[in-house]
């Protein structure tokens, strides 16, 4: 039995058959080490990211170390140490790991260059982090030629397609894998295709899923992590802040978790709450993504001079991870977009489209156009980045300013209202924006 994944750009209704549960197994394996990677303002990191998550996998690393000290000549163990080196990025936020999984990686290829489909898979979950979604997906056809039933593979595939923009070929690896074995690595990215195509009952559904063969307190706060996202995107602050909470209760050091329950606090008013809690997260794992919300946070709050903290911490890191080998040019663009640098939002929005075509960067191409006043031009990148049908709030508010722009003023309206709908939490700065421009053209118009 199988998952019914969306064959088109366009689908019609799900149908969406319930699968077997079949043990984990490697499931886990292709959920942390190879990770999620979402775009636009779905770009949340796996959760785990607290301290019961780090001693395990420290753990792993130690006993992986300690076995190559006795037999230095093991490729198998160079390429799951080169893995959990990436994983070990994530958690920690440090890019330094990269050069580490890179070396460990290089090593077991070195050591077994032929048919060595776990160093392969390990490459293209370094690639994928690194935001090389060419290389990975060029490293997972190769391991496709090796390991064909090997749901891993899929899964750092469905990443670099998902993030390239070949949303059918991303939808029929996620298929692939969901065949090869259903669990929470398949379950989730399926989730996140259904989320994509604007199927957010089926999204929540295979969340479900995978929560149904969830078994340690690890994978339940992955599952509930994203339930909460789910459920904060589209709105629902109440089921949200139930995901979030019952994920807290499986691990309560999980950092991820603790930023959603952050979100949902400052959508209810608590700002100051709000702020301890991305307090406490960013001083444990400062993503930039953590430290961009937290400096928006403290902005939108009238906190201008600690916002500049936060947003000159936001710069140092994407260098950290540039120098890493890591290149964002979208979270770049975005930042620089609704931070006054107008010219470096296009530069490097134009940076990232030479590169990968995929709804996300469509929006950061279309916002970055408008700031620097070339809305024609913007109008036709927003468009593109609306072609999948996806729930999006950040997507709708800036169509919605661009067609204000434009003088369209009832697809505007209608736009800014959809945003505002669809989530009317989705930004400190930017939803006030939504509100005061929605109302200028009501009492205009």
């Amino acid at each position: 039995m199988r998952f019914s994944l969306p064959a088109t750009r366009r689908p019609s209704s799900a149908s969406l058959i319930a699968v077997l549960a079949l043990t984990l197994g490697a499931a886990l394996l292709v959920v942390t080490a190879v990770g999620l990677i979402r775009g636009g303002e779905a770009t949340s990191p796996a959760p785990g990211t607290g301290i019961a998550a780090v001693d395990p996998l420290s753990q792993a690393i130690d006993a992986a170390q300690e076995r190559l000290r006795r037999n230095p000549e093991d490729a198998a163990t160079w390429a799951r140490l080169g893995s959990a080196y990436v994983e070990q990025a994530r958690i920690t936020a440090d890019p330094s790991y990269y050069e580490r999984a890179q070396g460990a990686l290089d090593r077991s290829m070195a050591l077994q260059p032929d048919g060595n489909a776990d160093a392969l898979i390990g490459l293209g979950a370094l690639a994928n982090a690194r935001h090389d979604f060419a290389a990975a997906r060029d490293v997972a056809l190769q391991a496709r030629e090796l390991r064909p039933a090997t749901a891993a593979v899929y899964g750092v595939l469905a990443d670099a397609l998902t993030q390239l923009g070949d949303v059918d070929g991303a939808t029929a690896a996620i298929q692939t894998m969901l065949d090869t074995r259903p669990g929470i690595a398949s379950f989730t990215r399926a989730s996140y295709d259904f989320e994509l195509h604007g199927r957010v009952d089926d999204a929540r559904m295979a969340l479900q899923r995978a929560l149904d063969v969830a078994i340690g307190r690890a994978d339940i706060a992955f599952c509930r992590y994203y339930l909460g996202e789910l459920a904060f995107t589209n709105g629902d602050l109440d089921d949200a802040a139930e995901q979030y909470d019952r994920g807290l209760a499986a691990a309560p050091d999980d950092v991820a978790l603790r930023q959603g329950k952050a979100k949902v606090a400052a959508a209810r008013g608590d700002v100051e709450q709000a702020l301890a809690d991305y307090q406490t997260v960013t001083n444990r794992v400062p993503l930039p993504q953590y430290v961009q919300e937290y400096g928006e946070l403290l902005e939108s709050a009238g906190r201008v001079d600690e916002a500049q903290v936060q947003y000159e911490l936001f710069t140092q890191q994407q260098r950290l991870y540039e120098a890493a080998g890591s290149v964002d040019d979208l979270a770049a663009s975005q930042f620089a977009a609704d931070h006054g640098d107008s010219s470096e939002a296009l530069r490097r929005a134009e940076a990232e489209w030479e590169r990968r075509q995929s709804v996300f960067v469509a929006d950061a191409m279309a916002w970055a156009l408008h700031v620097n006043g070339r809305d024609t031009e913007a109008l036709t990148y927003a468009d593109r980045a609306a072609v999948l049908g996806w729930r999006n709030a950040t997507f709708a508010y800036h169509r919605g300013m661009i067609l204000a722009s434009l003088g369209m003023r009832a697809q505007a309206q209608a736009q800014l209202t959809e945003a505002l709908a669809i989530n009317p939490h989705f930004s400190p700065l930017h939803v006030p924006r939504a509100e005061a421009a929605r109302e200028q053209l009501r009492s205009t118009g």
